[in-house]
C-alpha cells in the first residue's frame, strides 16, 4: 500500500498533516493566514476520527470551519488594534498627565526635570522655581511642555 492510499483509507491522518504543515507554514511569516487553516484540518482531522465521514462532509466542515475561525480573528483583531500599541513607538506620551516635582528652576520657560535616570529639558509659559509641582501636558521631540499644578 503506498502513501496515497494509506491517506485515502485513513482520512484523519491526512487532515492532521495537512494541519501540521500549515501550522508549520505559519511559522514562516504569514501574519496568521494560514493560522486558523490549519487549526481548521486539526479539528477536522480528530472530528473525522471520531466520526468517520465522506470526504466530501470533510472538505465542506475544513471550508466552514475556515471561515468561522478567520471571521472570529479578524473580529478580534479589529477590537483588539483599536484599544492596544496606541502609545508603540512613542513611550514619551506616556508622560503625558504625570506630575513630578521640578529639580531646577525654570527661567524664561526653560528648565530641567530628572526622571528615572535621565534628566529631560521642560518648557512652561511661566517661570517656576525648583521644587515646584508640574504637570505634564504634551511632548515635542525632546522637551516636555509643562503647566504648573496649583494647590488649593
Amino acid at each position: 500500500m503506498d502513501f496515497v492510499e494509506y491517506l485515502i483509507a485513513n482520512p484523519y491522518r491526512f487532515w492532521l498533516i495537512l494541519g501540521g504543515l500549515l501550522l508549520a507554514a505559519e511559522l514562516l511569516g504569514t501574519c496568521g493566514y494560514l493560522l486558523w487553516s490549519g487549526v481548521s484540518a486539526i479539528i477536522v482531522g480528530a472530528v473525522t476520527w471520531l466520526i468517520p465521514m465522506d470526504w466530501h462532509w470533510q472538505w465542506v466542515n475544513f471550508a466552514i470551519l475556515t471561515l468561522i475561525t478567520a471571521i472570529l480573528w479578524w473580529y478580534w483583531l479589529k477590537n483588539r488594534t483599536v484599544t492596544e500599541n496606541q502609545n508603540l513607538n512613542q513611550p514619551n506620551n506616556l508622560l503625558m498627565g504625570k506630575t513630578f516635582i521640578l529639580s531646577e528652576p525654570i527661567v524664561n520657560g526653560i528648565g530641567r526635570i530628572n526622571l528615572a535616570d535621565g534628566s529631560w529639558r521642560v518648557q512652561c509659559e511661566e517661570d517656576l522655581p525648583a521644587g515646584a509641582k508640574i504637570r505634564i501636558i504634551a511632548v515635542e521631540s525632546i522637551t516636555l511642555i509643562v503647566e504648573a499644578v496649583h494647590q488649593a
